[in-house]
């Protein structure tokens, strides 16, 4: 098993390293957790580094923990290095998001009890009913099991956009970079640089997108085993904890919100990320995008089509995206793979010339 995990990281990184080029621009995070966040949750179980370059959160029976960003932001990309929580971490939920902002105070003068009902409730977020939000979900997992990330987005107060990939490696031996590119055209969440979701901009059509609430950064380590785990069959061990996950290596790449939305929403040299060229996938971004809906995805809120057909009953938010197309946007709703289907379990390896032949085919998309 181990070495699976290692032969497929290595042949992802390289492909990687010359597909992908990274562009250069201005940041305006400092590298240092201690001057660009601040502790909203227990800080006696946040850990820093005497740098301020590294960063835990730690959960046990008595509580949780999260920070958040010192600023705001409306556009851009957020980049951070995670090393998710190791062993049995079956019922715990590591979330990392954008979203309306809390100040501090309002955390750290609740109780540990009534935080784990809020972080349930809400995931840290603000209880303004119109909040947007931009949500990574890491899923804790029986041991010997692959991680789940799900990934969510609120926009005007509705959420239930839920997706489900399970990772290719084990994202607790090492840290991976996850992302958030967020624009005027597009949402892109990716893993190591490659874009496991894509939400587009179709608010001209009826589609509700987030582009004008400024957000912040958030990041949270709580017990969900109400639901996190198999629906909630598998509880968290408390025997196995306290449960530590780590981040390193951030970086904020977006428009700092200081009350005027044109200047984050123009398309300037600045504000790279609203520039034509990002608002769609590149050839290769799609193949690899491709290759995670048809390998490692297992849940996708646009086929579940018996809650779409419930809510629709219930004269619940109705999901108009999945009637444009799949929630990759730029995709058909034909390429979305239907619940659990070929999903590849990281015990089964795809190997190399395999994986090439399969990124050069024609059908890539469009």
């Amino acid at each position: 098993m181990n070495n699976c995990f290692k032969c497929r990281g290595l042949i992802i990184t390289l492909l990687i390293s010359i597909l992908f080029r990274d562009s250069l621009a201005s940041v305006v995070s400092t590298g240092d957790f201690n001057k660009d966040f601040f502790v909203m949750w227990a800080p006696n179980y946040v850990n820093t580094s005497s740098n301020g370059g590294e960063r835990s959160l730690k959960l046990d029976q008595q509580s949780g923990s999260g920070f958040a960003s010192n600023q705001m932001f409306l556009f851009g990309r957020i980049d951070m290095q995670i090393k998710l929580v190791p062993g049995n971490s079956a019922g715990t939920v590591l979330a990392y998001y954008v979203s309306e902002t809390l100040d501090s105070f309002d955390f750290l003068h609740f109780s540990a009890s009534d935080i784990n009902r809020i972080a349930l409730q809400s995931q840290l977020a603000s209880d303004q009913p119109n909040r947007d939000e931009i949500d990574f979900e890491f899923l804790g997992n029986v041991s010997g099991e692959p991680y789940i990330v799900q990934t969510n987005i609120y926009v005007d107060g509705f959420d239930n956009r839920e997706e489900r990939i399970y990772l290719w490696f084990d994202p607790t031996e090492d840290y991976h970079t996850y992302s958030i590119l967020w624009n005027l055209h597009q949402i892109v969440f990716m893993v190591d640089s490659i874009p496991i979701r894509v939400y587009r901009n179709h608010a001209d059509k009826g589609v509700a997108y987030p582009r004008w609430q400024p957000m912040g950064i958030k990041i949270s380590l709580w017990n969900g085993d109400s639901w996190a785990t198999r629906g909630g069959l598998d509880k968290i061990d408390w025997s196995k904890g306290p449960f530590i996950a780590s981040f390193k290596d951030y970086t904020i790449d977006a428009c700092v919100w200081e009350g005027n939305p044109r200047f984050c929403r123009a398309d300037s040299t600045d504000n790279w990320w609203n520039k034509p060229r990002m608002s769609s996938l590149s050839r290769e971004q799609k193949r690899w995008f491709k290759w995670v809906r048809k390998y490692h995805m297992v849940y996708d809120y646009c086929q579940d089509h018996q809650r779409l057909l419930l809510e629709e009953l219930n004269n619940v938010h109705c999901h108009k995206r999945c009637m444009i197309g799949s929630s990759g946007g730029s995709v058909g709703s034909s390429s979305a793979p239907a619940i659990g289907a070929d999903t590849i379990r990281l015990d089964e390896f795809v190997d190399l010339a395999t994986l090439i032949d399969w990124m050069d085919a024609e059908d890539v998309l469009d």
